[in-house]
C-alpha cells in the first residue's frame, strides 16, 4: 500500500532522511517511534506530499507520488490526523465533516450527512453534531478532526503525533478512537506517536528512527522486549521504568 524506496530529504544542508526503505502493507498498523528529531514527521508528511523528497521514489497503492500526481493520490488514497486539529472554526462540526465529501468527492448532501453521523457515532461526538469547535475540549477537537478523516473514507490514515497537543486528562480518549479505528480490516494506519503503551497494544509492526535512519524494526513484543539495536535499547530505558 505504501512503498519508499532510498528516500532523501534535505532541508537545506541539514539531511533529515537517510537512505529510507520501507514497504506498508494494506490494512497493517504500523507505529513509527523515536526521539525528537530523528525524521518521524517528516517521513510521514512525505508519505502524503506534504513534503516532497530530495531523491528517492515513493508509490501509493502502486501509484508513483510526484508533484503532479500528489492531489489525486491526497484526495483519493490518503488521509491525515495532525498534531493540531485543523478545524474550521466558522462552521458546526457537522459542517466540518461534510464539507469534503460534498466540494472534493462531489457526494450528495444526504450521502455525506449519512456519513457524518456515522463517524460522529464511532468517535461517540454525535451530541456534538451542531456544536462550534472553540465550545470544544482539546480531545473532543481531535476526535471531531478523526471523524473528518474518517468521513473520506481513504484506504491510508496518517496520523502525525495526533496526542502531542492534548492535556494529559484527554490523551486516552483520542488513543481509545484510534485503537477502535485500528480494527477496521482494510483501513491501513501509520502513527508517528510517543504512546508507548499505544504502540505495544494496537500496532503491527513497530520502526524505530533515529538521526533520519530506520535503526530497527520488529513487532511490538520484539521491539519492547528485546530490542536488538543499542540505540533502541538506550531510548527504551529512558522512557520506560
Amino acid at each position: 500500500m505504501i512503498k519508499l524506496d532510498r528516500v532523501h530529504k534535505y532541508f537545506g544542508d541539514h539531511h533529515v532522511l537517510k537512505n529510507i526503505n520501507l514497504e506498508i502493507q494494506e490494512g497493517e498498523r504500523v507505529v513509527i517511534l523515536g526521539p525528537s528529531g530523528s525524521g518521524k514527521s517528516t517521513m510521514i508528511r512525505c508519505m502524503n506530499g506534504l513534503e516532497e523528497i530530495s531523491a528517492g521514489h515513493i508509490f501509493i497503492d502502486e501509484i508513483e507520488l510526484t508533484h503532479k500526481t500528489k492531489l489525486e493520490i491526497a484526495r483519493k488514497k490518503c488521509s491525515m490526523v495532525f498534531q493540531s486539529f485543523n478545524l474550521y472554526p466558522h462552521m458546526s462540526v457537522l459542517q466540518n465533516l461534510i464539507l469534503a465529501p460534498m466540494k472534493i468527492q462531489k457526494k450528495s448532501k444526504d450521502e455525506a450527512l449519512a456519513l457524518a453521523y456515522k463517524y460522529l457515532d464511532v468517535v461517540g461526538l454525535k451530541s456534538k453534531a451542531d456544536a462550534y469547535p472553540n465550545t470544544l475540549s482539546g480531545g473532543q477537537q481531535q476526535r471531531v478532526a478523526i471523524a473528518r478523516v474518517l468521513c473520506t473514507q481513504k484506504k491510508i490514515i496518517l496520523f502525525d503525533e495526533p496526542t502531542s497537543a492534548l492535556d494529559p486528562e484527554t490523551v486516552q480518549e483520542v488513543l481509545d478512537v484510534m485503537k477502535e479505528i485500528s480494527g477496521q480490516k482494510n483501513t491501513t494506519m501509520v502513527v508517528v506517536t510517543h504512546e508507548m503503551g499505544f504502540a505495544r497494544e494496537v500496532a503491527d509492526r513497530v520502526i524505530f528512527m533515529d538521526d533520519g535512519q530506520i535503526i530497527e524494526e520488529n513487532t511490538p513484543q520484539a521491539f519492547f522486549d528485546s530490542p536488538t539495536q543499542e540505540r533502541a535499547k538506550m531510548f527504551l530505558s529512558k522512557i520506560i521504568k
